[in-house]
């Protein structure tokens, strides 16, 4: 299993399970086993069942390429979950090279280390460098009872992603 940009709680979780091999990469976290560029990973072609990319793609400039290197990596019959901030209320993705600055970035797409408004086009972003996908509403994948409880959005998108 492959985790990009591991975070305490997930890594916790994920590094306890038995018969998993897991590695953790990332461009500055302390908890990367690789520093990596996610749009030039260094491992070899299929090397993943599992890859957990959760909220990353919003930061990489060149998302495509990282979307290619994820696909890359994924072995045959694998699957990953690719989240990211995604807005509902518009068809296509919104990103403007020109915006640099961390206060404008902070206003145009939500972040100051944001470099793009995902929209309701992120999935066909990801079809197109070869991912089949299967989005899941949290409200249709968890009771009521466990999205209060691990205050999930229950309109939240899982993007759910397997190779062929």
């Amino acid at each position: 299993m492959l985790h990009i940009a591991p975070a305490q709680p997930f890594y916790k979780h994920f590094g306890a399970l038995e018969n998993v091999d897991y590695i953790t990469a990332d461009l500055e976290s302390p908890l990367a086993d690789f520093k990596v560029d996610l749009t030039k990973l260094p491992f070899d072609d299929y090397s993943f069942d599992i890859i957990f990319c959760n909220h990353v793609l919003e930061h990489i400039e060149d998302d495509k390429t990282a979307m290619k290197e994820l696909f890359r990596v994924m072995k045959k019959g694998g699957w990953g979950i690719f989240q990211v901030p995604l807005d509902h209320s518009i068809e296509t993705t919104f990103e403007d090279s020109s915006i640099i600055s961390q206060k404008d970035r902070a206003t145009h797409f939500g972040q100051y280390d944001h470099v793009r408004v995902y929209a309701m086009d992120y999935f066909d972003r990801l079809r197109g460098v070869g991912f089949g996908v299967n989005p899941i509403k949290c409200a249709d994948m968890f009771t009521a009872k466990s999205i209060e409880q691990y205050a999930l959005d229950p309109d939240e998108i899982l993007t759910v992603c397997h190779k062929k």
